[in-house]
């Protein structure tokens, strides 16, 4: 193992509770260098497609793109955060130096003398009750950049919509630090959008129903005050049942973009893209089927929201594929989104507009990726025919009735009306 030099300069990078390489900054610049040993060794796990293990160490543009992509695409939260840690807005690494200990996936990037307690599995919980998680969540939706109120340690995710993070276990809610993982991600309603909380569940919920593999989501009270409770399936229980980070990257850092470029209209990755990425998974032909179904689930339901930021991938040792589908949801439950305006966040066989999409677009997208078209339409087709039933099933369940909304209702409703209309779409030849 290399020598770690402490300075504020420099992150040591810890991934699945071994140090693999240092982060360093000069003049201004990034650049990341695997350990030999590490990058050598039998079943390594990269940090990230974009830095492959073939090569020791890799450069600023994307060494800075990928710790972006692990920070908040919120500017207000970063200079929050910036302001209270006295280090400039603009720098990943001087944010993430604070931050960086409980990030997606399985890395930690923390200063030198923090590294022997973490490799020793040390850490801390600040237990918590509901009542405090209530007060956090209301103060959440007062105020959208008070991510972080944990007296303990901190944790970073990436995306724009108020959350927090915290450690469940054995029923008890907790701040975790150290080497101690956050298990959960808790969001409030998006503010101007009404039960947006309940939208995504039902999304996830109803996508599950239709044979997606989606994260686990509860919609639950703390206090009087809701929000949608995700599991994270970066973390699992280990063999001697200690919490263990999985390591994941979305798809931007995987191919090298800046998260101010996740739509395909600024320059981001298209289908194209990430189909060509999943092509180098052991299990390409299953990732590659899972990335076609979210594209068309986004179609159904009209989600306008599927960027290259809200697909990940799982990396273990040489294996990729395709993570659990997250951050679902359709803006058919609001009456102010005009449907003829809503467009796709990647383009399908040419076209954004989510309602000028027809069966040529998705025959020519299956010809452009090398996929069969009447296997593409077919599975198009069977999960436009599932879609009302699916939804209505949802909105139906007893707990999602409990909570008293008529979101759900109208959103099945909507949902099985547009899904007629693509299923008609679908059958058009011309």
């Amino acid at each position: 193992m290399a020598p770690m030099a402490a300075s504020d300069d420099t992150l040591q990078v810890i991934l699945g509770g071994v140090r693999i390489g240092e982060l360093a900054r000069v003049s201004g610049r990034l650049t990341f260098a695997y350990d030999d040993a590490y990058r050598t060794a039998a079943g390594a796990t990269p940090l990230s497609l974009s830095m492959p293990l073939s090569r020791p160490e890799h450069g600023d543009e994307i060494v800075e793109a990928f710790l972006w992509g692990l920070l908040p695409d919120n500017e207000r939260v970063l200079e929050k955060w910036a302001r209270g840690y006295q280090v400039s807005a603009r720098s990943a690494f001087g944010i993430l130096r604070h931050v960086g200990a409980d990030c997606a996936g399985a890395a930690q990037f923390v200063p030198a003398e923090a590294v022997n307690g973490i490799l020793l599995g040390r850490g801390e919980i600040d237990w918590i009750d509901e009542e405090e998680i209530g007060r956090r969540i209301k103060v959440l939706r007062g105020d959208p950049t008070a991510w972080h109120m944990s007296r303990t340690g901190q944790f970073s995710l990436a995306g724009a919509q108020a959350k927090t993070a915290l450690l469940l276990e054995n029923d008890r809610w907790g701040d975790p630090s150290g080497a101690v993982p956050t298990t959960h991600i808790i969001k409030p309603a998006i503010t101007g959008f009404d039960d947006h909380d309940l939208n995504e569940h039902v999304c996830l919920l109803a996508a599950g129903r239709l044979g997606l593999l989606t994260a686990t989501s509860r919609v639950r009270e703390f206090a009087g005050e809701r929000a949608i409770v995700v599991e994270r399936y970066d973390r699992r229980t280990g063999p001697d049942g200690r919490l263990e980070r999985v390591h994941q990257e979305d798809l931007c850092q995987a191919l090298g973009v800046p998260p101010t470029a996740k739509y395909q209209n600024e320059g981001g990755p298209s289908a194209e893209d990430v189909i060509r990425l999943l092509r180098t998974a052991r299990d390409a032909d299953e990732s590659i089927d899972r990335f076609v179904d979210a594209l068309a689930y986004n179609w159904l339901v009209a989600g306008t929201d599927g960027h290259a930021k809200n697909y990940s991938l799982l990396l273990t040792g040489g294996e990729v594929r395709l993570a659990p589908l997250y951050d679902l949801a359709s803006a058919l439950p609001y009456d102010d989104m005009y449907l003829p305006r809503l467009r796709m966040a990647m383009r399908v066989g040419g076209e954004y507009a989510i309602t000028k999409l027809s069966r040529r677009h998705w025959v020519r997208f299956a010809a452009a990726n090398g996929l069969d078209p009447e296997a593409v339409l077919a599975r198009v087709a069977h999960l436009a025919a599932g879609m009302g039933e699916a939804f209505a099933a949802v909105a139906a369940d007893p707990e999602i009735a409990s909570l008293g909304s008529a979101m759900p209702g109208r959103l099945a409703e909507r949902v099985a009306s547009h899904a007629l209309s693509c299923q008609t779409a679908l059958r058009q030849t011309a």
